[in-house]
């Protein structure tokens, strides 16, 4: 619970940090992105920026995890397989992580 708690007000901290950010930094320019041109203020676009670049960070990271996660299954199957083959029970599986 505390936990949760804690991170809603991390959240609710950026975003005000976002928005006085962006308040503050008010210069406009010009983006050509090939299809469209636009005028944006330096901190919108510093924003938007930093929003797709944490997007995409947890795009390759949760496709990196996973991964892993199906390594991991895989390799618990042939550790119950071998032992298996060699007439010894296989250990208990450990729950998943809580956290």
């Amino acid at each position: 619970m505390l936990r949760r708690i804690s991170l809603v007000i991390a959240v609710l901290l950026l975003v005000a940090a976002a928005v006085i950010f962006a308040a503050l930094n008010q210069q406009q320019f010009e983006i050509d992105i090939g299809l469209a041109r636009f005028g944006v203020s330096s901190g919108l676009a510093l924003l938007i920026t930093f929003a797709a670049g944490l997007v995409a960070g947890a795009a390759l990271s949760s496709a990196a995890i996973a991964r892993l996660l199906t390594e991991r299954g895989r390799l618990r199957n042939a550790l119950r397989l071998a032992e298996a083959r060699r007439g010894q029970p296989a250990p208990p599986s450990s729950p998943p992580d809580a956290g």
